[in-house]
């Protein structure tokens, strides 16, 4: 009698129990993180009124990004990645149980809450370079696509669906609860964390300088033509969402906006994006495996182009909240690919410095689009910073010249190859 060798079809093997407790952490880390976002402004707004103060607090969490983010990835190729992942989490469950204290007896202050955030910031940034580069020291690399997908799926429900509600309920029952929580989140991360065996420090040589380190790891990134283009394509993408998202509050809420929306239904026409992301994340892969890595990446800037510039045709929500799922499914599906072949096709010694570097390329332009759409805005009217960015985006397209199937195809050979 012959053998049975079937197994599962392609992109269903299992990903293994060391990748679902690294997911169970990873859930609850964002389910903290999107309690956080919303919770933090939301103590500002009882200590203090100025809109300035306010909006310090989000440049507080995400200066960090630009002061340590290379930092960040060099410790990654130097430490235990997994230890890096539970002192971040341990600090960020530390910090906001002593926020609840200190709000329980009445010690906080606008500039207690500057501080926390910072810390907050900096903790995120060592987290989130040592997650995206532990992921193929777990999972096959074939089975990458798989495992990010459903790691977006369960952060993208965490953080954008339960956290925001979550928040304001918990604010609601008392400022100090709305922080006790995501500190429990935070440490019960960590225990689903120590479940993860294994050293997860990767071999290489370390009698290097740490400045050292980062300026290897941005080179590879600027000799790597196919990693550098994707940074300069996503960048640019990221220039223009946050021009659109900067001013598109003042185009959809109030009476004197076009759409007039209140602002849970401003929230809600938003979460339209983060449902197309949560269900992109459960179709990347077999989207990826049927139209191949090229044509997904052109359909995700299609995407991202309607969803930017639907407004500058129509103001009807129905629409509008059509397009930003789309969208959704695009940027999701975009992540999802591109992601994975960093994964693929980056020497494991050098990961962490490959993404962080790339993800300053990527979001260090977000500041720099929200000042260029508040001008272009003032100067040209609201409809024109849409129509602008969605050309922008749409030219984009162009980078896909560089970034081919053959191109990706032979960069996952070339990592492949014994011989390098």
């Amino acid at each position: 009698m012959a053998s049975d060798t079937t197994g599962p079809p392609p992109g269903r093997e299992s990903l293994g129990p060391s990748y679902w407790r690294l997911w169970t952490s990873s859930g609850l880390s964002n389910l903290a993180d999107g309690i956080v976002r919303i919770a933090l402004p939301l103590a500002a707004v009882q200590v203090t009124r100025s809109p300035a103060l306010i909006a310090g607090l989000a440049i507080a969490v995400t200066l960090p990004w630009l002061l340590f983010a290379l930092h960040a990835g060099a410790l990654a190729d130097r430490a235990d990645r997994r230890r890096m992942m539970l002192a971040a989490n341990g600090a960020r469950a530390v910090l906001l149980a002593v926020l609840a204290l200190m709000i329980v007896f009445d010690a906080g202050s606008i500039w207690v809450l500057y501080v926390v955030a910072f810390c907050i910031g900096t903790t995120e940034t060592l987290y989130d370079t040592a997650a995206q580069s532990i992921l193929p020291q777990i999972v096959p690399r074939e089975r990458l696509s798989r495992a990010n997908g459903r790691l977006y799926a369960v952060e993208l429900t965490a953080n954008e669906f339960v956290g925001p509600p979550l928040a304001g309920f918990l604010v609601a029952a008392g400022l100090a609860a709305a922080f006790f929580a995501p500190a429990a989140m935070w440490a019960a991360a960590v225990a689903a964390l120590l479940l993860v065996r294994g050293p997860f420090r990767v071999e290489r040589d370390l009698s290097t300088s740490l400045r050292a380190d980062i300026a290897e790891g941005l080179r590879f990134l600027w000799r790597h033509r196919l990693l550098r283009t994707l940074a300069v394509m996503v960048g640019v993408f990221n220039f223009a969402t946050n021009a659109v998202l900067a001013v598109f509050v003042l185009y959809a809420v109030g009476p004197a906006s076009v759409m007039e929306l209140s602002e849970p239904a401003f929230g809600l026409l938003l979460a339209t994006i983060a449902a197309g992301s949560l269900c992109g994340s459960f179709v990347a892969e077999r989207i990826e495996r049927r139209l191949g890595r090229a044509r997904c990446l052109a359909l995700a800037f299609a995407g991202g182009a309607l969803l930017l510039g639907i407004p500058a045709v129509t103001a009807r929500p129905f629409l509008i909240g059509a397009g930003f799922f789309v969208g959704g499914v695009g940027i999701v599906v975009w992540n999802v690919v591109t992601v994975s072949l960093r994964q693929r096709i980056t020497p494991d010694r050098l990961l962490g410095r490959l993404n962080s570097g790339y993800r300053l390329v990527a979001w260090g332009t977000r500041p720099l689009g929200a000042a260029a759409g508040g001008l272009l805005a003032q100067l040209f009217g609201l409809r024109a910073v849409f129509a602008v960015m969605a050309v922008l985006t749409l030219a984009l397209l162009t980078g896909l010249r560089t970034v081919t199937d053959d191109s990706m195809d032979a960069a996952e050979r070339q990592q492949d190859d014994p011989r390098r």
